[in-house]
């Protein structure tokens, strides 16, 4: 089962338990869907921690990957305002099931000919790839977890990161429920 990020947060005296969740929504690729959907977000005053848009397999058809957070009540209530927008097909929050979930970090680095091995062998152990080199920088391309995104960030900043891009995460429900 995923790991889930939670916190307890005390309300009229009980302490409700928020999680971050990965929700995947299926829309009709038509115009205004998105900004329907980020619209329901911001007027209900719910945070979108990270969002990604993008087409899948049906070219009418595009997959949004939204991560929030909240407790059991918000996100249920979530679920059923992206229910209801026109251009919503499907709405699943995988955060209980078994899935996928990929990030893309694209870094810039400074970097010097004293520095640029070390910078090289962090990127070898995240299996991050060089995509560009100067004189005074490097940029890596790195794949995966947020949790590994996260890291590999965090072993670059003592060499001063330059410039950073970050997608968000991508998610999709395993197929496969047993035993490897």
């Amino acid at each position: 089962m995923p790991q889930v990020a939670e916190s307890t947060i005390p309300r009229n005296g009980a302490e409700e338990q928020i999680k971050n969740h990965t929700i995947s929504i299926l829309v009709e690729n038509k115009f205004g869907a998105f900004t329907r959907i980020a619209g329901l977000f911001a007027a209900k005053g719910y945070n979108i921690d990270s969002l990604t848009v993008g087409p899948t397999e049906e070219e009418d058809v595009s997959r949004m990957t939204i991560v929030t957070r909240g407790d059991d009540q918000v996100i249920e209530q979530i679920i059923k305002q992206l229910n209801k927008l026109i251009d919503t097909i499907k709405v699943v929050d995988l955060t209980f099931e078994s899935f996928v979930e990929r990030e893309l970090v694209l870094v810039k680095v400074q970097s010097t000919p004293e520095t640029r091995s070390e910078i090289m062998q962090i990127a070898e152990i995240f299996r991050a790839k060089v995509v560009d080199i100067s004189p005074k920088t490097l940029t890596l391309e790195a794949t995966g977890s947020q949790q590994k995104v996260d890291a590999i960030i965090k072993m670059l900043k003592p060499f001063v990161i330059k410039e950073m891009a970050r997608t968000g995460r991508v998610a999709i429900r395993r197929e496969f429920q047993g035993e490897v």
